[in-house]
């Protein structure tokens, strides 16, 4: 079970002796009270965001405290890495640490690339009302008051949001200021800093896993994130971003056979950081490269053992490119798997056909309605209408 709401408090109240039915009131237990987190109205899970709103709808509120969510790449790998880094950036302004890992770029290569928040959205200071000229007409004076009242509005708004407020929004033309960066606790992990070795032993586990799992249980034990640590100081949340697990530069094998050699090395280390993050005030976000994997069924166990699992398929270099079907859109996005937490069903997206985009200045996921039913359906009706009139 994932780090619940409900930190470690006194015991249930006892029934009083007075009371002879078994109705009792209910009674508000004392919550963990940690920034940049909320529970979630579906199942009492204390959720973060992951820097993009629209990603936080998609996935019931925002990321469980104590569960993995895992990216499948896109083919250039430029916007899974950019919803890594919404993820770590929400971190830094959250106030929460982070840990870093990678085999290909240093993990101060990645927080200098972090985006940087957009401060004014959460508070819009109102102009100062101008006084009432005698030969204003009145029309135009309504026209001003309706768009003072946009003013007050959030500056980015996505097709794919929540009438609350969780989160915050960020500008991706510009990197975050190195003051904001380095405010944050950050942990890292660059594998070519930690040389490993093949040893005989009979752990089907690579050894960069291995060291990366252990890093990992390391940090936990010794900042205080395990759920049983003692509350003697403020708790905090630890944001794990592992970047493109699976591939070469890690020792794995994945990527290049049918059947590879090290089939449950990436497994049996999801295992591991999923039975640490259940016990820790701790949540991953997990790239792989999958369409480097060629052996689908492997796939698919590498899917079921995070909580949650988007695939980005981004448009360039395709076909859909040039599509004027998808002229509006940077790619598709599919959900691969629903977290199903303390709850008998899982909360299913509303909208099946996702794509997201890259504006100017921000990354959004929105529904889109440009199906291949409506491209063939709309063919026809052409075909159809070519022979009535002929």
């Amino acid at each position: 079970m994932a780090a619940p709401v409900n930190s470690v408090v006194n015991s249930s109240a006892k029934c009083s002796s007075f009371n002879a039915t078994s109705f009792q009131k209910k009674t508000r237990s004392r919550l963990i009270s940690i920034p940049g987190t909320r529970p979630s109205v579906q199942n009492g899970q204390l959720l973060v965001s992951t820097g993009v709103t629209s990603l936080d709808y998609l996935l019931g509120g925002g990321l469980a405290v104590g569960t993995v969510l895992l990216i499948e790449e896109d083919r250039y790998d430029s916007y899974s890495r950019m919803i890594l880094k919404y993820f770590l950036a929400e971190g830094v302004v959250c106030r929460h640490e982070l840990f870093v890992a990678s085999a290909q770029h240093t993990p101060d290569d990645i927080l200098q690339e972090l985006p940087s928040p957009i401060l004014d959205d959460v508070a819009i200071h109102k102009p100062v009302e101008q006084p009432r000229l005698s030969h204003e007409p009145q029309d135009s004076l309504d026209a001003m008051k309706i768009a003072w009242r946009y003013q007050n509005l959030p500056k980015v708004q996505t097709a794919l949001a929540s009438s609350s407020r969780f989160g915050h929004y960020y500008d991706v033309s510009k990197m975050m200021e190195a003051e904001i960066r380095e405010a944050a606790k950050c942990h890292r992990f660059y594998l070519p800093e930690h040389p490993t070795q093949s040893s005989p032993t009979h752990s089907p586990m690579l050894e960069s896993y291995s060291a990366l799992l252990k890093s990992l249980r390391d940090v936990i034990q010794r900042e205080g994130f395990e759920v049983t640590a003692p509350m003697s100081k403020s708790r905090n949340i630890l944001r794990i971003g592992l970047h493109s697990l699976g591939s070469t530069l890690w020792g794995d094998d994945l990527c290049c056979h049918d059947n590879p050699r090290h089939g449950h090395a990436l497994t049996t280390f999801l295992y591991g950081l999923r039975a640490l993050l259940r016990s820790s005030l701790s949540v991953a976000v997990v790239t792989v490269p999958s369409h480097l994997i060629q052996n689908r069924a492997l796939m698919g166990r590498i899917t079921r053992l995070c909580d949650n699992a988007i695939a980005l398929e981004s448009f360039k270099g395709s076909e859909r490119e040039a599509n004027p079907l998808y002229k509006d859109y940077h790619g598709l996005l599919h959900v691969r798997q629903v977290p199903h937490l303390n709850c008998l069903a899982s909360q299913l997206p509303d909208h099946k056909d996702l794509a997201f985009k890259l504006k100017r200045k921000q990354f959004s996921i929105e529904p889109h309605f440009y199906s291949t039913d409506v491209f063939f359906l709309t063919s026809h009706m052409s075909f159809t209408l070519k022979q009535v009139l002929v």
